[in-house]
């Protein structure tokens, strides 16, 4: 019985079968595809995304982020490169794509045509929605108004802060303390914590008084000066601190008192 010779050679990352002509089988490249598991950690699309920000990322890293995983023969970048090749690199056209379309591409499963699809309609229902109007809170009397229906039947005290860009728009509200009767327990830190994680560049703190007083009391006024001082340390605007009852308030930036 005639042998049949097989001799392997190494080209670069991929590995080439060369076959003898008698066998009657042509020659044929089989390029070694690494898994994006495998790939340099800074490469891969969800640690990148993670490091430097979904805007760093291409389209395909996007998808496949999305998919997850490609085919035995190229990875999930490669497949949806592929893909949008043959969207001539349109989202829009990507969108218009049904699903018996989708799955025509070795790799994209029904679950997978079902996840770009939904991810397309986001994009195109984002596109049609109103942006967010943020509530402006640049004075004592608008953070009074802002802040009256949530505390106005508080029993207890409670202490928010109101963290704003430098238009003075709400980016975010958050109640930092729950306490007693007549006062309540905050923590500067974790004022100043929460103004960093949400990129504020101005901070208002109002709490309320169960009794109907708006006097502020001398805790009160220790408090106003503490989370002053650090805001001067952290480069952040400390606007007021406003004391909010059933109908009225007082503000220390409007009696002078910051």
């Amino acid at each position: 019985m005639r042998s049949r010779l097989t001799k392997k050679t190494f080209i670069n990352s991929g590995m080439r079968e060369d076959h003898h002509h008698d066998t009657g089988i042509p020659n044929s490249d089989i390029q070694l595809k690494l898994n994006i598991n495998q790939w340099a950690e800074e490469d891969r699309p969800r640690e990148k995304l993670g490091r430097l920000g979904a805007e760093a990322l291409s389209n395909a890293e996007l998808l496949a982020i999305l998919i997850g995983s490609g085919s035995t023969k190229e990875s999930a970048v490669d497949l949806m490169k592929r893909m949008l090749v043959d969207c001539n690199n349109n989202l829009n056209t990507l969108g218009k794509k049904s699903i018996y379309e989708l799955t025509a591409y070795n790799g994209i499963g029904e679950a997978k045509a079902i996840t770009i699809m939904a991810a397309c309609e986001l994009g195109k229902r984002r596109q049609l929605a109103k942006v967010e109007e943020r509530q402006d809170l640049g004075s004592a009397t608008a953070i009074y108004n802002y802040m009256h229906p949530r505390m106005q039947d508080l029993d207890v005290e409670e202490a928010w802060i109101l963290l704003m860009n430098q238009n003075y728009k709400l980016i975010k509200a958050l109640r930092i303390s729950h306490g007693g009767i007549t006062e309540t327990a905050v923590d500067v830190r974790i004022i100043m914590r929460e103004a960093l994680l949400a990129n504020a560049t101005i901070v208002a703190l109002c709490h309320n008084h169960p009794s109907n007083n708006t006097t502020p009391s001398a805790n009160d006024d220790r408090l106003t000066q503490r989370v002053k001082k650090a805001c001067e340390v952290m480069r952040l605007f400390f606007l007021d601190h406003v004391i909010i009852t059933d109908g009225q308030y007082f503000s220390y930036h409007e009696q002078g008192r910051m």
